[in-house]
C-alpha cells in the first residue's frame, strides 16, 4: 500500500488552510496515512524570525488571508498566539509551555490513530477565532470532535514522555529529508511542500490509481 507521510505545525496557517482537504484525502484514497507533527520553526531554528527579512510577515499574512478567502476557509489570528515571542524582534522565548502541551496531546493522539482528526479539531479553534483556546473546556471539546478523550491523553503524554519527546524528534529529522517548511506530505519519497501542492498530490495519486472506488 502507498504510504503518505504528514508534516504538519499548530502554528502553521497554511498547514489549517490545509487540514480539511487532508482529512478528505485520508478519507477517499487507499493510502497509509501517517500523521507527523512536528514544532513550529520558531522552535525548531530559534533564530529563524530574527534573521528573517523585513518582508516575510508582511507577505504572509496577506497571503493567508487572501488564501483563507480564496478557499472558503474561516481563519483568524491565533488568541493567544501558540508561541512565545517577540513580534516586533523575532526572539522567541526558551519556556513554550502551550506548545509542548499541543505537541505532547498530537503524539499521544497519533498513537490513539486519530492524530489528523484532533489537528484538525484543535487547528479549528486555534486558527478560528476562539478566545483562550488553551484554557477551559476548549481542548477537552477538540478532543471529544476528535473521538478522543483529553483525560486520556493527557495521561498517556505524562507516562510516555521520553516517547513524546523520541517522536518528534524522529519527525522532525525525517522531515529534513525533504523540506523544512509545512505543511509538507510525503508520497512514498515524493515530497509536495504547502498547501497549494495538494492538487498536485490528489493529481499524483489519481495517477496511481490509488483513490477508492
Amino acid at each position: 500500500m502507498a504510504r503518505l507521510d504528514i508534516f504538519w505545525s499548530f502554528r502553521s496557517p497554511y498547514s489549517w488552510l490545509a487540514t480539511g482537504r487532508l482529512c478528505a484525502i485520508a478519507r477517499n484514497y487507499a493510502a497509509e496515512i501517517r500523521f507527523r507533527p512536528v514544532r513550529p520553526l520558531a522552535m525548531r531554528e530559534s533564530d529563524f524570525f530574527e534573521r528573517a527579512r523585513p518582508q516575510f510577515l508582511p507577505y504572509l499574512m496577506k497571503d493567508v488571508f487572501r488564501e483563507a478567502q480564496r478557499l472558503g476557509i474561516r481563519i483568524a489570528p491565533p488568541r493567544p498566539d501558540p508561541i512565545v515571542m517577540d513580534m516586533a524582534s523575532g526572539k522567541v522565548d526558551p519556556a513554550q509551555p502551550k506548545m509542548d502541551r499541543l505537541m505532547a496531546l498530537a503524539v499521544a493522539a497519533v498513537e490513539a490513530g486519530k492524530g489528523l482528526d484532533f489537528a484538525h479539531a484543535a487547528g479549528r479553534r486555534i486558527w478560528g477565532g476562539v478566545e483562550n483556546w488553551h484554557e477551559g473546556t476548549v481542548l477537552e471539546e477538540a478532543a471529544a470532535e476528535a473521538g478522543l478523550q483529553l483525560s486520556a491523553l493527557e495521561a498517556w503524554a505524562k507516562n510516555n514522555s521520553a516517547t513524546v519527546a523520541r517522536v518528534i524528534e524522529e519527525n522532525e529529522t525525517e522531515q529534513l529529508r525533504y523540506h523544512w517548511g509545512v505543511p509538507l506530505m510525503v508520497l512514498d519519497e515524493e515530497p509536495f511542500f504547502g498547501q497549494d501542492r495538494l492538487d498536485s498530490l490528489v493529481w499524483r495519486m489519481d495517477q496511481l490509481g490509488l483513490k477508492r472506488r
